[in-house]
């Protein structure tokens, strides 16, 4: 039974091409999206839209397409996607970005869970078979460290460790502007935004969350933050950077300005999840992972220190 979603174009996606607006809108894969246009499920106020054709904000976007089928894990190989820890419980990645974590309906790309299997890995776990393992997820165009559990026991009790919120994330981003304060703490609730079902926004009788910041560099146009979590919502740091008025570079869905991504080559959201600290949960030792900023980030940042 096909499926049908309106939305205007966000002011953030002016001048993107079509495919890439239902790719960041709906969390299509480009190939998918690409797919949807070419069968003339794409209306763009009226008329068919080609996969080109660039969007323009406020037009009345309506797509139609077919679910697609249950989710399954496809091993691929990721040679981008480094191994930073392994032990019989738990493996540790260091995630490119364009890998989902996870297999997903509107997901058909590559998966971390893809690229474990592609090397060999065997994740068994509870849970349903296409996410099996997973205890915390990195957006498709967010990079760095995440943990995937391979055994039942180290499952169970990361995701305890996740919830009870004893696990320490940090990442770097990349936002425009300058907070102010440098460093500050934001607690606003998050929740589906009350126009679209696929982002989500600061909103009264929204989930608890609360992002820590502190600014490590400060340039004309931008600034570079170390973030850390208290909380784990979807978009997280996406929606409180924006409700601050300091979108990460990049994230046109979240308001960023198109022009200074591009001026910094940033193809993404400038976001990287640079460390992961947590209890391990079978010998009880405290494991440390962190990895470097990946090329396609640290170019806008040399960009930044040289203008």
């Amino acid at each position: 039974m096909p499926e049908t979603r309106t939305i205007a174009v966000p002011e953030g996606l002016s001048g993107e091409r079509l495919d890439v607006v239902l790719s960041r809108v709906f969390g299509f894969s480009r190939a998918f999206a690409q797919t949807v246009i070419e069968q003339g499920g794409a209306v763009v106020d009226g008329k068919p839209g080609a996969k080109s054709d660039r969007a323009t904000p406020g037009a009345v976007l309506h797509v139609t397409f077919e679910p697609k089928r249950a989710p399954t894990i496809e091993p691929i190989v990721v040679d981008s996607m480094a191994i930073l820890y392994d032990d019989d419980d738990v493996v540790i990645v260091d995630k490119p970005p364009g890998l989902a974590a996870h297999p997903a309906p509107s997901w058909d790309g590559p998966s971390v869970l893809g690229a474990l299997a592609g090397a060999g890995y065997r994740i068994s776990t509870s849970g349903p078979p296409e996410r099996q393992g997973i205890v915390h997820r990195l957006d498709v165009g967010t990079s760095g460290v995440m943990a995937v559990a391979k055994s039942e026991i180290a499952y169970s009790k990361l995701k305890r460790a996740f919830k009870a919120r004893e696990v320490h994330k940090t990442y770097l981003a990349l936002v425009q502007g300058h907070p102010d304060p440098s460093v500050g703490t934001i607690d606003a609730p998050i929740g589906r935004h009350p126009s679209s079902s696929w982002r989500f926004a600061v909103v009264a009788g929204g989930r608890d969350s609360i992002t820590h910041y502190e600014t490590l560099e400060a340039f004309s146009a931008a600034s570079l933050l170390k973030v850390t979590l208290e909380t784990g919502r979807t978009h997280q740091i996406r929606v409180h950077m924006s409700a601050q008025k300091h979108p990460i570079v990049g994230d046109t869905v979240y308001g960023a300005d198109p022009t200074i991504a591009e001026r910094l080559g940033a193809s993404r959201q400038w976001l990287h999840a640079s460390e992961l600290e947590f209890t391990h949960p079978v010998s009880g030792e405290l494991v440390q992972v962190s990895c470097p900023i990946p090329e396609d980030l640290q170019v806008g940042l040399e960009r930044l220190r040289s203008a």
